[in-house]
């Protein structure tokens, strides 16, 4: 029997939280956003890796939970393209700034990396989810995905940089694939089952 009755996520985006019911539907504890459980609090993330920006955003938003019977789970991702010495990496979502659309964002990339060819344009999707468990004590799990980037923004589906990153072994960017085939094989996809894998063993 697992020893907490409430997972609650640090984020309030309504996609995300569909993606994290479906793969921790498993898990016999109510699963709920900041916003559902009542919380609002900006936490600052200024850690020099994913996996530290997760767990500061953790334990920032465990000092507002009240109950003793509650994980708190955060994440934080981004994309890191080798040539560019792992950018935009834990700056992705305020690459040129947060408010600026990711159509430019995607352009400025693409335009850095004109001329470059494909074997020097690799790049990874990261995502590092940590837990704050009820009795202080804390995990963090990592995963990617590896691919490279495209030469133009193409695709329908996804958000953000999906439009210019291409998966390894099927030659289209994320924003082509599938949703369903995308959170298969998609970082945070993989690294909410390693989380869930985690929290079975609690």
């Amino acid at each position: 029997m697992a020893a907490f009755k409430k997972l609650i996520f640090a984020t309030g985006n309504e996609g995300k939280m569909e993606e994290i019911r479906q793969i921790l539907s498993g898990i016999d504890a109510q699963i709920l956003s900041m916003k559902e459980a009542g919380i609002e609090k900006e936490v600052a993330e200024n850690g020099t890796t994913f996996e530290e920006n997760a767990l500061q955003k953790a334990f920032g938003i465990a000092e507002e939970v009240k109950e003793k019977d509650a994980v708190v789970l955060a994440d934080d991702s981004g994309l890191e393209i080798d040539y560019l010495g792992k950018e935009p990496g834990i700056y992705s979502a305020r690459y040129l700034g947060r408010d600026t659309p990711y159509s430019v964002k995607n352009q400025n990339l693409l335009d850095r990396l004109e001329g470059v060819p494909r074997q020097q344009r690799t790049a990874r999707f990261v995502c590092a989810i940590a837990a704050v468990f009820p009795d202080g004590t804390s995990c963090v799990v990592r995963e990617t995905m590896e691919g490279y980037i495209g030469w133009e923004i193409v695709g329908e589906h996804g958000f953000g940089y999906d439009p210019i990153f291409c998966l390894d072994g099927y030659e289209c960017t994320t924003a082509q694939l599938d949703p369903e085939v995308k959170n298969q094989l998609s970082h945070r996809g993989k690294a909410l089952r390693a989380m869930r894998d985690q929290l079975m063993q609690r």
